[in-house]
């Protein structure tokens, strides 16, 4: 009954006040603990400290503001622009090679910059105008570009997968490694959507113009630098060459090593990257910790314990269980944040999982599809607000209407991770 008036008063905080996530964790998680604990406010305090600093000297959460660091120096150093002219160059001969190269644009920039918002507001700067020129429907457009934007989220460098490790002390260079197929399956799902849709709905998608070798060629000189950085820190975490962590350090110093050679580097520049990539990574850092408080509360009370005996005297199956856990996602996602899903059901969704026999980092993943899928399914779509925000005149629903081809293809993607685990432990495996 308590840790149900716990998290009713979670709840409250974060729909009806203004506290930010975080502070509302910690601050339910600290009564909640006063209120169970024989030692009371005293102990409470004392454990909620105990995991803030736990949280601050977390050697594998340090790899998220390295991350953090390396996609601001990549937007800084004007990489869009060149990523989406070179995948325009190389699919601009396909009907519906414009889409297709905003597509992969999406995926590349969304993965070095590590922001789902960040790729989505960037991208349709640079595309929606040229899709316009091009004479594609603006909802498919904004659309296709809303669910390009996800793409970030799963592909590592992945904030989601770093706090995802945090909360269930998983490898993250493990968890980086499982998301490399699947994120890769991804970006081929949405370009192959954008074919059919292009072949079915012609006028939605036009073909673009034809660019010779030398064209297509001198696209991608132009991001030799942010491609080989990319491939050495995808290289290096599968191979084992480096942690994470170090990867990080490395993203973070070539990023910075690509905005001197683009001789984009000023003082203000170098300054302003710094002050915005903390700023990210202090707002995370303080709803990582007031998640870790809640968690402790969670274990305190024994709520996860609780939850697998009922789970086991329903006499389930596993994948039944499963089954009813996505659903439930599926709905949650509908009404709250992506991150805020994740740091509210991931210490109580873990253990059952855990406790069914599967594999935590292959559940890993599947949460983060989910998460994906929350950033582009009404009402609370993130994705698609901040397109309707770039695009005020366009209404939101003609955006829902252009992602369902892209909400469809992630059911797909979901449905075979579950039926075919092995897309995100293959990998992982052979480290």
């Amino acid at each position: 009954m308590l840790t149900l008036f716990v998290f009713s008063a979670l709840l409250g905080l974060i729909a009806f006040t203004r506290v930010p996530l975080g502070f509302a964790m910690m601050l339910v998680g600290t009564g909640g603990i006063a209120a169970i604990h024989p030692k009371g406010i005293g102990a409470a305090l004392a454990i909620a400290e105990q995991q803030v600093v736990k949280n601050a000297t977390n050697y594998q959460f340090s790899a998220l503001p390295l991350f953090i660091l390396m996609g601001v120096f990549i937007v800084k150093a004007s990489l869009a622009e060149e990523l989406f002219e070179a995948a325009r160059r190389w699919f601009g001969r396909f009907r519906g090679g414009l889409g297709m190269a905003t597509i992969v644009a999406c995926g590349g920039f969304s993965a070095m910059c590590a922001s789902s918002s960040a790729a989505a507001a960037t991208m349709a700067k640079i595309a929606i105008p040229e899709m316009d020129r091009a004479g594609y429907d603006p909802g498919f457009s904004a659309g296709s570009i809303a669910a390009g934007g996800t793409m970030g989220v799963l592909i590592p460098p992945s904030g989601a997968l770093i706090i995802y490790a945090l909360l269930t002390l998983q490898n993250v260079s493990e968890l980086f490694v499982a998301g490399i197929l699947p994120g890769l399956a991804q970006v081929v799902i949405y370009v192959g959507v954008m074919a059919v849709i292009a072949m079915l709905r012609p006028e939605w998608a036009p073909r673009d113009r034809q660019f010779s070798k030398r064209e297509k060629w001198s696209a991608l000189g132009k991001i030799w630098g942010v491609a080989v950085l990319f491939s050495l820190i995808m290289a290096g975490l599968v191979k084992g060459w480096f942690t994470a962590t170090e990867a990080g350090g490395i993203g973070a110093g070539g990023a910075f090593v690509l905005l001197v050679l683009r001789r984009k580097l000023t003082w203000a520049v170098l300054v302003d990257s710094l002050l915005e990539a903390a700023r990210i990574s202090t707002m995370i850092f303080i709803v990582a910790a007031g998640a870790l408080v809640l968690n402790q509360f969670i274990n305190l009370s024994g709520v996860s314990g609780q939850a697998i005996r009922y789970i086991q005297s329903l006499d389930l199956s596993p994948a039944m269980i499963v089954a009813c856990l996505l659903v439930f996602y599926l709905v949650l996602g509908c009404l709250m944040d992506g991150f805020a899903m994740i740091f509210l059901t991931v210490p109580i969704v873990a253990p059952i999982i855990e406790g069914l026999g599967y594999d935590l980092v292959w559940w890993g993943i599947v949460t983060v599809i989910v998460v994906e899928i929350s950033l582009i399914t009404p009402p609370v779509g993130l994705n698609v607000f901040i397109l309707k925000a770039m695009l005020p005149k366009l209404p939101v629903m003609r955006i829902f209407r252009g992602i369902v081809p892209y909400v469809a293809a992630d059911f797909l993607r979901l449905a075979l991770i579950l039926i075919f685990p092995a897309m995100a432990l293959w990998l992982p495996g052979m480290l």
